[in-house]
């Protein structure tokens, strides 16, 4: 028996590394490749050496912070996508409604506009696959409609008032991914774009924005970054330039093992006068809070909403042989000021994981008193020396609170279950024409189109279609708001996405508050001179 064990022993030595490489590696390496290769060679039971190693990885990378992490090449496609600017596909916008596939929208110039594909039809079959009815998920359904460029997909198509299906043959082309939800005049003077994430794209997608915005003449701006969880860094960079003036520090990286490396501005940007307001909350992140900190420290906006998220640290891909990624913290962000972006992580990644829970029952969403800082945090911006915090995300110069007295869980419920947005496209869809007759531009819609109690009692049996029982309480209490979003579904399907956030914005207090300090010079030069106005 101890031969045996010696030889395989010996056996695990030989698929080590050569002596010469053994000297450049640390004791602890080996003595991990050395573990890996005896459970695989010696174990008892057979073993996936696959996951072994996958599992080694993350348990290494979940000791260090909450954002280095391991991904499988599946997931790497997944992440990359979204802010690549494109991916291949038949360009459509889609929700399933009673297991069936509702195109929301054709992309403008993509192949299902092509080939006339409209608004409304119901998709049945994908390549002679029934996709209707069988309670498909959407990820197989993206996969056999997405595919490589001038690729061939035939679907088979339900259009109302045609008794037959359609037959389409689809050439799939680039899809373009926009990261720019929004953009047009809130009133005479003051332009509004909103960004979802920080893309490849995106700095391309607002200068445009912009352009055309001060064509219509726009002197002032809002940027709503509220939601945006970030992107690339590039694209923040690009993006804070536009608004700085030359040679300034827009955000710098440094890590124990990475030297300190700066972005400045340059003199190229399209509106580096006229107000500006950033608009944040508990969800903006990574780039959208270096990005409102850069103007945030020099004094160039104003930042309203609720302290941001605190993701502050500098991830480095590292590719490993089979497509799959390492995601690992090399450096931190940091504001021209130095304030550090990133929140603390030291209570494990659970307590990191329910911070904002945590903010919340602490009051913080709901009160600017609730929330303390040390005098260690403090900073000064670089103009007007007024008094901004670190340690933890991007404190707003206005304060609004989260309103709570409206979100109910029968709200909550008739959302999360996609009992409204399946009565919005239902409506919608039988209701197409009618609504295009009637209402020939948005004006006309947002003045009178209103939600009516006909409308409300279909809604709450789709509810019901659900096991959500009607509280008459929290119904009430969040009727308002349940109807605002009805008709800004029922916009944004009738015309565009931009229109979605014009109704929805009419209720956000955020913008509310923006457009009332963007149009006062009083209050918006005295709260970049630190003199914060009440808010109520």
């Amino acid at each position: 028996m101890r031969t045996i064990i010696n030889s395989a022993f010996l056996l695990i030595l030989l698929f080590a590394p050569t002596l010469s490489a053994q000297q450049q590696m640390t004791q602890d390496m080996r003595k991990l490749i050395i573990a890996e290769s005896a459970i695989n060679s010696l174990y008892v039971d057979n073993v996936n050496e696959t996951k072994l190693v996958e599992d080694a990885i993350r348990g290494m990378l979940s000791k260090l912070d909450p954002h280095s992490d391991y991904m499988e090449p599946s997931e790497v496609k997944q992440l990359n996508e979204p802010l690549q600017g494109n991916f291949e596909g038949i360009g459509i916008q889609f929700n399933m409604l009673n297991d069936t596939l509702f195109v929301i929208q054709t992309i403008v110039g993509g192949p299902s506009e092509r080939v006339g594909l409209l608004s409304g039809d119901r998709i049945i079959t994908v390549d002679d696959t029934l996709i209707a009815g069988v309670k498909m998920v959407n990820t197989d359904i993206m996969r056999r409609l997405r595919g490589a460029k001038g690729t061939e997909v035939v679907v088979k198509v339900l259009r109302r008032g045609v008794p037959d299906l359609i037959t389409f043959r689809i050439i799939r082309d680039k899809i373009p991914i926009v990261s720019l939800d929004a953009s047009f005049m809130a009133n005479k003077t003051t332009g509004y774009v909103r960004l979802s994430r920080f893309g490849a794209t995106t700095h391309d997608e607002m200068v445009e924005a912009i352009k055309l915005l001060q064509k219509q003449g726009m002197k002032n701006l809002i940027v709503d970054l509220q939601g945006n969880g970030g992107g690339y860094l590039s694209a923040a960079i690009e993006i804070a330039d536009e608004f700085l003036t030359g040679d300034r520090l827009i955000v710098y990286t440094e890590g124990n093992k990475q030297q300190r490396d700066e972005a400045v501005s340059t003199e190229k940007g399209i509106f580096k006068e006229g107000k500006l307001v950033v608009l944040i909350d508990e969800s903006s992140a990574s780039a959208s809070e270096i990005l409102s900190g850069a103007l945030q420290d020099w004094d160039r906006g104003v930042v309203i909403g609720r302290r941001s998220y605190g993701k502050g640290l500098v991830q480095r891909p590292i590719p490993l042989p089979d497509g799959s990624m390492i995601r690992l913290t090399v450096a931190r962000y940091y504001t021209p000021t130095g304030r550090s972006i990133q929140k603390p992580y030291e209570d494990g990644k659970d307590a990191y994981a329910l911070d904002l829970i945590n903010r919340y029952n602490k009051g913080e969403m709901v009160t600017a008193d609730s929330i303390h800082f040390p005098d260690s945090l403090r900073y000064n911006t670089l103009i007007n020396k007024r008094t901004v915090y670190g340690g933890g995300g991007i404190m707003p110069d206005i304060f609004v609170p989260f309103d709570t007295t409206r979100y109910t869980d029968y709200h909550r419920d008739i959302v999360a279950r996609g009992a409204l947005n399946r009565f919005c496209m239902s409506y919608y869809d039988e209701n197409q024409k009618e609504l295009k007759k009637r209402f020939s531009s948005f004006t006309k819609f947002n003045a009178e189109f209103n939600v009516t109690e006909e409308m409300f009692n279909r809604l709450i049996q789709m509810g019901e279609q659900e096991n959500i029982t009607k509280n008459e309480d929290q119904f009430a209490k969040s009727k308002q708001l349940i109807g605002l979003q009805v008709k800004a579904l029922i916009a944004r399907d009738l015309f565009e996405m931009s229109e979605y956030f014009k109704v929805m914005n009419q209720d956000n207090e955020s913008f509310l508050k923006a457009i009332e300090i963007i149009n006062d010079d009083t209050k918006y030069n005295a709260i970049l001179q630190g003199q914060k106005p009440k808010v109520n």
